[in-house]
């Protein structure tokens, strides 16, 4: 069975296929150890990593590496492009193969923009039937940041669903929805759009099942454990600063040492 074909059949299982999101190469490795069978990358986590803005389009070469790298663990992988790195239908599409070609599973493109904006839904239609035409095969993740967006709508339900039915049309394998959090949008989008539907996972938002119930077919973390991991290191931190002791039960040395290449 291909990556592909692999990657795809998680989207249409009995629960939900929860993705974590994941910046470097170690942290990929220890959840390929926990046995997800898929991982994301999440461009916060790896623009914040290198010191550069996110959805700027400033972390092609380094998203291309983390790919190169991560592609060669025991998980499938999928790959955010941001909104193309700044390149048009062309480029983006070259883009895609590149990536399907180190063996990575799908990629997750947006609209939104880092002033706000978003871009004009044709243009995004055009990026997406671009990749589907040189890579076919390759999953890809039609996110539209309507519910993040400052751009104002009249209806932003309406705008979401005016888009994800275009990106689906255009050739999009799955839509992702940023910000949508209400069960009964989760659920008019989920019965609105064909193909597969993924949101985020919010602290003190809906879980796995009752997202599974709604018609969510895949939940991401986006950003989440790169948060909860530097939240972790500041306060491990502070708290030796303080006068604490360093907490217990945390990966050793060598726990880490393994999970890197020989």
């Amino acid at each position: 069975m291909s990556t592909e074909t692999a990657f795809r059949r998680l989207h249409h299982a009995s629960s939900p296929l929860l993705l974590p999101n994941v910046w470097d190469y170690a942290g990929a490795a220890a959840l390929a150890e926990q046995g997800f069978p898929a991982v994301g990358t999440t461009s916060l986590g790896v623009a914040a990593a290198c010191g550069k803005p996110d959805a700027a389009g400033a972390i092609r070469g380094e998203t291309l590496a983390l790919a190169r790298s991560v592609s060669r663990l025991p998980c499938l992988l999928t790959v955010d492009i941001e909104g193309g790195f700044g390149g048009g239908p062309k480029e983006v599409a070259e883009l895609a193969a590149e990536l399907a070609a180190m063996g990575v599973a799908g990629i997750n493109l947006e609209d939104g923009r880092s002033d706000g904006s978003l871009a004009p839904p044709e243009y995004q239609c055009e990026l997406i039937a671009a990749i589907k035409a040189r890579t076919p095969l390759l999953f890809v993740n039609a996110r539209t940041d309507t519910y993040w967006s400052a751009q104002d709508h009249p209806s932003r339900m309406e705008e979401t669903l005016r888009r994800a039915q275009a990106y689906v049309v255009a050739g999009a394998d799955g839509v992702f929805v940023p910000g949508l959090s209400r069960a009964a949008d989760i659920a008019e989008v989920a019965r609105s759009v064909t193909a597969p539907l993924n949101v985020l996972l919010q602290s003190g938002g809906l879980g796995l099942a009752e997202l599974g119930d709604l018609g969510v077919a895949r939940v991401s973390t986006g950003s989440l454990l790169y948060r909860a991991a530097l939240h972790a290191a500041v306060t491990t931190a502070v708290a030796a600063r303080d006068g604490g002791r360093a907490p217990e039960g945390l990966p050793s040395y060598a726990d880490v040492e393994r999970l890197l290449p020989s």
